[in-house]
């Protein structure tokens, strides 16, 4: 539901707004009556990556790394259809 607030009023409630905005809440800012901005959650989809993974670091959801990224070594070598078979096998064990 958009709710509108006066722009005195916003900026006397800013704090209830904004949480208001990060469970999803939407308002119109008005001046004398007339709508002039919206103060709306962000979509993922404006977000960068970047942005992304430090909205996790903030709510605690994901750690950084604390060190440089090295990269993973190539995979083992595997005769060919080995991986599939194990796979069904490991589906008709219930595992």
């Amino acid at each position: 539901m958009v709710r509108k607030v006066g722009i005195r009023e916003a900026k006397a409630r800013l704090s209830e707004l904004l949480r208001d905005v990060r469970q999803g809440g939407e308002w119109i800012l008005t001046e004398r009556g007339k709508p002039i901005a919206r103060l709306a959650p962000v979509r993922r989809d404006d977000l960068t990556l970047a942005d992304r993974v430090r909205r996790l670091e903030e709510r605690g959801l994901v750690a950084p790394l604390g060190h440089e990224q090295r990269p993973l070594p190539p995979p083992l070598p595997l005769e060919s259809g080995l991986a599939t078979r194990w796979l069904e096998e490991e589906r008709r064990h219930g595992r």
